[in-house]
């Protein structure tokens, strides 16, 4: 099938000769054509099926995944996370390369959202979709009745939680269906096109994300006669737009203007750039997939640049191994800061500091290593910014420890190495975690915080029932914490990096496998994001 060229332009991007090679067909409606730039493969989802399929040059089309929710639009993020809009379940979920699915989003307002459709991600990570109806149609999706009142366009901003509702950037009304989106390759703009009123609308993108100064792009996608209409859409790395319509794709330059079409044989879909340079067109269509060789290339998103794919393991919530062999979970649930209690507990002098009584067991050189002076000190000041209760629980003995029990090793050496004595340096906190304003001072004379001390009545008398625990030394009064802790009955959140001990192999074994019993182990930035 030849192409159309309307204007001169067109010649640049794509000759009006240049084949078009079927690479599967069959199918029962493909969309979302994906290519991955490590595997050299194109991910695509027949939608009515219910299915995803991978195409490998050289091997043909196989199943990768069954059922897929009806997965329509497909894209990556920077850490080549499959991102996925899944008509079944109004959701816009996130898949690590083991196939591990985390949900992102599913409601605004309270609202379960229409059915995610079309997907792009911007370059510092927010992630915008449209939202019309057709997943709660027959045969694109489930059958059921919308809860949403209208159909927009919406955005995951950066450092979105997962299972925190979506932010809408668009009107409520101005959409009849808004179908495909893109960004421009500035990423200033975004392009809209809306199915049923068959045009595509432009925006100014505003740093907070939301759409604004709306002005019709192109109208009248459409023809008596011709199937086709404002689906798919793309933009290349100049700002043309590819976008599907009658008879297969129409070209429009940056202002607006019709270059030319490509003609498809079926009614088509959805269209993306792979391959090695990302200059070949991959166009799903009805019932088959094509390739087209172009004399352009797609805009580039993050995951086509060089060393997309970082880091791909600490984006997702589920446990991953970490640096230093650490078994820890990056992203967690949504804490309520008024439910949440931060225990900071002998981060003081005689334990952690240079100088100090136990300065050769190795704990000074563990905390610098975890760097948990530093690292302490922003989870407090989050924590006292959002109004969690901050708890600083010290260690304190009378000169002499004359009510210190000998029952142990621990009390035994405390006492040997006169430490932790009220009023000297040595039971100060470690410069920088000193208390502050509305902070709780608690004292103790054991390992845990709970049985010397009254920290539970404290907390239960301010309704918190989650504990950020934190402090020195990690195997043994944290860990005690953790323990006493859980069989009170409080939620335990540990940051592993905000904790240190005598040296790196205590510290990962009592993280690894006692804290993981009782605690959720995470890290600093991992609390802050989930307080908000």
């Amino acid at each position: 099938m030849t192409h159309k060229a309307i204007d001169d332009r067109f010649h640049q991007l794509v000759s009006v000769h240049a084949p078009l090679r079927q690479l599967g067909t069959g199918f029962t409606f493909t969309e979302g054509p994906l290519w991955h730039p490590k595997d050299q493969t194109l991910l695509f989802s027949d939608m009515p099926a219910d299915v995803r399929r991978k195409y490998t040059p050289g091997q043909g089309v196989a199943e990768v995944m069954r059922p897929s929710h009806k997965a329509n639009g497909l894209t990556y993020d920077a850490q080549l996370n499959l991102i996925a809009c899944e008509h079944s379940t109004s959701s816009v979920v996130r898949f690590a390369p083991d196939g591990r699915r985390e949900v992102l989003a599913t409601h605004f307002e309270g609202r379960e959202l229409n059915s995610p459709n079309d997907v792009v991600v911007r370059s510092d990570g927010a992630i915008f979709f449209t939202d019309p109806t057709y997943g709660r149609m027959e045969g694109f999706g489930v059958p059921r009745p919308t809860v949403m009142g209208f159909q927009g366009v919406y955005m995951l901003p950066p450092g979105h939680r997962p299972g925190d509702e979506a932010v809408l950037v668009s009107d409520r009304y101005m959409f009849s269906q808004p179908n495909g989106l893109c960004l421009s390759p500035c990423e200033k703009f975004m392009w809209v096109n809306d199915t049923d009123q068959a045009n595509i609308r432009f925006f100014d993108v505003g740093a907070d994300g939301q759409l604004r100064n709306a002005r019709i792009f192109a109208s009248g996608i459409q023809e008596a006669g011709r199937p086709g209409v404002p689906d798919g859409m793309k933009v290349d790395d100049k700002g043309n737009i590819f976008v599907t319509a009658p008879g297969g794709i129409w070209v429009y330059d940056f202002h607006g203007i019709k270059l030319g079409e490509i003609g498809v044989p079926e009614l088509t879909a959805n269209l993306h750039w792979g391959g090695a340079d990302w200059s070949t067109l991959y166009i799903c269509a009805s019932t088959s997939v094509y390739e087209l060789q172009t004399q352009t290339r797609g805009k580039e998103e993050s995951f086509m640049k060089p060393g997309a794919g970082a880091g791909t393991a600490a984006s997702l919530s589920a446990p991953a191994i970490q640096s230093g062999g650490l078994e820890i979970e990056t992203v967690i649930d949504r804490l309520d800061p008024a439910r949440c209690a931060l225990i900071v507990q002998d981060m003081q002098n005689d334990v952690i500091i240079d100088g100090g009584a136990f300065a050769g067991s190795g704990s000074p050189v563990h905390a610098k290593q975890q760097n948990v002076v530093a690292n302490s000190a922003r989870l407090l000041e989050a924590c006292r910014r959002c109004g969690v209760l901050v708890c600083h629980v010290w260690f304190v003995c009378e000169p002499g420890h004359p009510h210190l029990g000998q029952h142990s090793a621990l009390l035994r050496g405390l006492k040997e190495a006169n430490a932790l004595v009220r009023g000297t340096w040595g039971v100060q906190p470690a410069q920088g975690l000193e208390p502050q304003g509305d902070d709780l001072v608690i004292e103790k004379m054991s390992m845990s915080a709970f049985p010397t001390s009254r920290l539970d009545a404290h907390l239960r008398m301010a309704g918190r029932d989650t504990i950020i625990n934190t402090g020195a030394w990690t195997n043994m009064s944290v860990e005690h914490t953790a323990r006493t802790a859980a069989d009170l009955g409080y939620t335990v959140i540990l940051p592993e990096d905000a904790c240190s001990t005598m040296n790196a192999d205590w510290h990962k074994a009592s993280v690894n496998f006692a804290m993981q019993n009782v605690a959720t182990v995470t890290n600093v930035d991992a609390v802050i994001a989930a307080l908000g």
